[in-house]
């Protein structure tokens, strides 16, 4: 697949980019170079490759959730610069 300026300049304008003349010749190679690699990776016999999202076994390890005990309000509270009514105060970010 051969890939013209005019291909680098439509990705560019998606991509919200400005580039040069230079650059868009110096891209254009790039961009060609990358296509012809990943045609040459195509064309291997994969038949019997598993398809994989890693190399190596993953599985996640959980702890049981348990209910334990955490600070009480008073302690939760006792640090924060503002409070109201048993909670945090914090600036108003948006106007309803």
């Amino acid at each position: 697949m051969k890939i013209t300026c005019k291909d680098v300049a439509n990705v560019a304008l998606l991509s919200r980019l400005e580039f040069s003349e230079s650059e868009l010749e110096t891209f254009t190679g790039q961009m060609d170079a990358i296509l012809e690699y990943a045609d040459v990776l195509n064309k291997l016999n994969v038949d019997n490759v598993q398809p994989t999202a890693h190399v190596l076994p993953l599985r996640n390890v959980m702890r049981a959730d348990e209910a334990k005990p955490s600070l009480s309000r008073e302690l939760a509270l006792s640090n924060a610069p503002e409070q109201e009514d048993g909670y945090f105060k914090v600036p108003k970010i948006m106007e309803g």
